[in-house]
């Protein structure tokens, strides 16, 4: 319990002497590792290409915001300054200066001095410290003389006294010397600066105008500005302090802003209007606090040149950082402004930020979760309970012993707090007293989100997995706790995000939005959310119009347009590896916005305004060189790209590409991308910048990959040549073989042929006998069919005939003799079973017959095809009326249906038509 107590204590005593970032501009570290060069940066500035350049001892750099290259003089001297006229970089080192030229991407130097013998007597040992053009001309300084070029020749002039620099102000050169004050330089005369003895002794780093006034900065003995043309101290609190952190550098940047780097304590950014000022030194952004260069680019923004390293500084971004690189603070989870600073709350504790020096509240050590912001004070959900923290008195105390507090949410309908927790959910039912509380009956589990719509009713989402839906009392007894998303029979219901937006609350479940229909109690997936923010990894609510989308690691600010949504992309460098997932929240600070971060927060402006995109190119590197259209670019090999862009801070848009027309557009990442396994032919390089609903094209690039070497085209005609030489050899070998196996088959076919006929000859011979037998067998069975019917029917015919003749010789009775006849005639009648027998070898005798007529006259009956065997046997209707047991009469009248049946007129003969068939 004593080590505790003297932890904390001591933390706390190392809290009160440490001093915290403050609320800065984003400050970009660049070291020798990145640039690969040396130490010390004696000069920057920016060319007309927007690349920067640097003169770092031994080496010229150049950094284009993609890429980093590096030269060196021919003689490896020190190069100590760098000067930009047009399209050329004049640099100036020992007995030695010139100009670099960029030329088919890489940076060539010319020398203005080799062979001329400049450097002579007094000049063996001298260095060139600054270059500037006047009228015209160009001048490279020295400590004791200066070289004046007009382009054609070089000219020497030796200085009265040994100077720091010359400077241009109101179109005269001021020559500062080291001990001897300023003189003006006219021509080749130097007046000395009357009135200004007190810069005597004095090195003097920078002589600027500004706004009518002249600023003259002393390495040791701080500022003075002339008034009346005399010096007086500069009239602000700063100048005090730089006198004694040694000033060798500064700028003025705008209007309002003049910067001033230190060999101590690193750069001081101060306001003009306010008289107020900023310090980046190596505590809080810079990697070393020696700051020899000061460069402005076209934003505005600085580039640094440290004693080791180089800054970007991003003065005129709207983003600010805050950033607590001692590691006291901690990862902070929620933070608010209070009147004099700003609150954290974090997993180390709860602590303030008050003129820039960070505390922790003593008895706060801990994980601590969330703020809520209730006029002066503020409700702190804590490990150990629930705080309150008075803005104006700055105590804090435990108010709740409900620990966990994750969100504290006041009641939409209800003057009440409810607060989700380790253990569920509780209801403060007396704001004013948090010591008073109920826990929400039913979900005694952690519950990290809550949300409220309508009165009676709480959406709780689970620590891990489940959306849950709970009504209440008007005295918040629970009446229901529904699993909704079980209930709906969604299995992944793991990490539900609730999104109140609108008056309506959203859930993110499975990747999925829903909004709850409250008459049908299901879950509706909700078209426009999931049109537009499906696969996210978070949202983060910011206000009534705006919010806040994680999405593949990137940050968004989202605002509503009609039924459309506006993206806006926070650059990924402000909070690369900082952000706290799942636990993401802003806070609103009149028109900033505070993100908090692992080590602390960034403060943003929601962008209204468009950003002008322009000023984008390509250039790509093949085997490290330049391609261009001479360029010949084997296939199946790696190609660099590097987008440059107009602009290397806040306003360097976040650019995408597209590759011969692939699908989707792909994010360039730091402007920099290699392309591998080239097809052949032309390269299409296409980029986009993405406006907020629309990916808009801004720019273009062209290159050609060549053939494989096995398409080349000599291997081509290769190709054609060992193919057309097979086909010929194959066509020569072919056609020999198909003439010798056209003269077998030819005498194979005439064997073939004479043994065909032959056998061909022999069986139509067979066929014809069969065919003949089976004629005349068919014609002798008819004819025997058609005899032995006639036979039946005269044989019957007979027998009754003689029947009627022996009855009439032997009675004599009249009755006897009808009734014997009438017998007789019934006894020599056919009987039944006689009669289909008949009827069934006449079938089967003219079976093939019978086949035919049913299949060309399917309307024929058994009676029609009986009679029409008898007509095809050439039987008269006399003949055939016995057979059928029918009259003349019948058959006639018989015979005339049947030519209708068939279709047949009057003229046509009935028997032969039969016969025909």
């Amino acid at each position: 319990m004593k080590f505790k107590t003297l932890q904390i204590l001591l933390l706390w005593l190392f809290s009160l002497c440490s001093q915290a970032q403050e609320l800065l501009p984003f400050v970009e570290n660049f070291t020798k590792s990145d640039y690969n060069g040396d130490n010390q940066v004696w000069n920057v500035t920016q060319g007309q290409d927007n690349a920067m350049y640097f003169a770092n001892n031994h080496y010229f750099l150049r950094y284009n915001g993609v890429k980093w290259e590096k030269y060196a003089l021919p003689n490896k001297t020190v190069i100590r300054s760098i000067f930009i006229d047009e399209d050329r970089v004049y640099s100036g080192s020992y007995k030695e200066f010139g100009y670099w030229k960029r030329i088919n991407g890489k940076m060539k130097y010319f020398s203005l001095t080799n062979g001329k013998n400049i450097f002579y007597g007094s000049s063996d040992n001298e260095e060139i410290w600054k270059i500037f053009k006047y009228k015209g001309k160009l001048y490279f300084q020295t400590f004791n003389e200066i070289f004046i070029y007009d382009g054609n020749t070089i000219k020497k002039v030796e200085f009265p006294s040994q100077v720091s620099y010359c400077y241009l102000v109101d179109d005269e050169i001021y020559v500062a010397t080291v001990r001897e004050g300023i003189y003006i330089m006219k021509g080749t005369q130097f007046i000395k600066k009357k009135n200004w003895e007190i810069l005597e002794e004095n090195v003097i780093h920078n002589i600027e105008k500004h706004q009518g006034q002249v600023y003259i900065f002393t390495k040791n003995n701080g500022v003075f500005v002339v008034v009346n043309d005399k010096l007086v101290p500069w009239n602000h609190p700063l100048n005090s302090v730089v006198k004694s952190e040694v000033l060798v550098s500064a700028k003025f940047v705008d209007d309002n802003t003049l910067v001033i780097g230190s060999g101590l304590q690193g750069l001081y950014i101060i306001n003009l209007n306010n008289n107020s000022y900023k310090n980046l030194n190596r505590q809080n952004a810079l990697k070393n606090n020696a700051i020899l260069s000061i460069g402005i680019d076209k934003e505005k923004d600085l580039w640094l040149g440290l004693d080791n390293g180089i800054c970007h500084v991003e003065i005129n971004s709207p983003l600010r950082v805050f950033s607590d690189n001692s590691g006291i603070l901690g990862s902070v989870y929620s933070l608010s402004t209070i009147n004099d600073g700003y609150l954290f709350v974090t997993n180390h504790g709860i602590f303030t930020c008050k003129n820039k020096m960070l505390e922790v509240l003593p008895n706060s050590q801990g994980q601590v979760w969330d703020i809520y912001k209730r006029d002066n004070e503020f409700i702190i959900g804590h490990n150990d309970g629930t705080f309150l923290y008075d803005g104006r008195t700055a105590r804090l105390q435990k108010v709740s012993q409900v620990n966990g507090g994750w969100k504290f949410l006041k009641g939409e309908f209800e003057n009440v707090y409810f607060q989700g927790n380790y253990a569920g959910i509780v209801v403060y039912e007396d704001t004013k007293d948090l010591s008073k509380f109920k826990f929400l009956d039913g979900l005694k589990k952690p519950i990290k989100n809550i949300a409220q719509n309508k009165p009676g009713e709480l959406w709780a989402a689970d620590n891990y997995r489940s959306l849950y839906r709970i009504t209440y009392n008007k005295d918040f007894s629970v009446k229901k706790v529904e699993n909704i998303s079980q209930l709906n029979n969604i299995k992944n219901d793991y990490g539900v995000k609730l999104f109140s937006y609108k008056n309506e609350i959203l859930f993110l479940i499975d990747n999925y939005w829903y909004v709850y229909n409250s008459i049908s109690g299901k879950l509706v997936k909700d078209e426009l959310f999931n049109a537009s923010f499906k696969n996210i990894s978070d949202i983060i609510p910011i206000d009534d119009e705006n919010f806040l989308v994680l999405k593949n690691g990137l940050l968004y600010v989202v605002s509503q347009v009609k039924n459309e949504f506006v993206w806006e992309l926070i650059p990924e460098k402000y909070y690369e590896g900082r952000i706290i997932i799942e636990n993401i929240k802003v806070y609103k600070d009149g028109d900033q916005y505070l993100m908090n971060l692992d080590d602390g927060f960034i403060s943003f402006q929601i962008n209204k305004s468009k950003r002008k995109i322009q000023g984008i190119y390509a250039e790509a590197y093949y085997q490290g060189n330049l391609i261009d259209e001479n360029t010949r670019i084997k296939y199946n090999q790696s190609v660099e790209v590097n987008v440059i862009t107009e602009y290397l801070g806040y306003n360097r848009p976040d650019l995408f590409y597209k590759l011969n027309d692939s699908n989707g557009f792909i994010p360039i990442k730091k402007g920099h991308l290699i392309l591998n396994n080239l097809s052949s032919g032309t390269q299409e390089l296409e980029f986009y910048y993405n406006d907020g609903k629309k990916f808009v094209k801004v720019a273009s690039y062209n290159f050609n990959v060549r053939k494989p070497w096995y398409f080349s085209v000599w291997m081509i005609v290769f190709y054609v040549l060992i193919i057309s030489g097979s086909f010929f050899l194959y066509y020569r070998w072919n056609k020999i073989r198909y003439l010798e196996k056209i003269k077998l088959k030819e005498e194979e076919l005439k064997h073939q042929k004479e043994i065909l006929e032959l056998e061909l000859n022999t069986e139509n011979k067979l066929k014809l006998q069969e065919y003949e037998k089976h004629i005349l067998e068919i014609e002798v069975q008819n004819k025997a069919y058609e005899v032995a019917g006639k036979s039946l029917s005269i044989a019957k015919q007979s027998e009754m005939i003689d029947s009627i003749q022996e009855i009439l010789e032997t009675e004599t009775d009249v009755n006897q003799i009808k009734s014997k006849i009438k017998k007789s005639i019934k006894i020599n009648a056919l009987n039944k079973n006689e009669w289909e027998s008949f009827e069934h070898n006449l079938m089967q005798s003219h079976e093939e017959f019978v086949h035919k007529l049913s299949n060309k006259f399917p309307v024929l009956t058994s009676k029609d095809i009986k009679l029409c065997i008898y007509l095809k046997m050439n039987l008269s209707s006399k003949e055939i009326a016995p057979l059928m047991n029918i009259s003349f009469r019948g058959v006639e009248l018989h015979r005339y249906r049947l030519r209708k049946k068939l279709g047949l007129t009057s003229d046509d003969n009935l028997s032969k038509f039969m016969i025909n068939i």
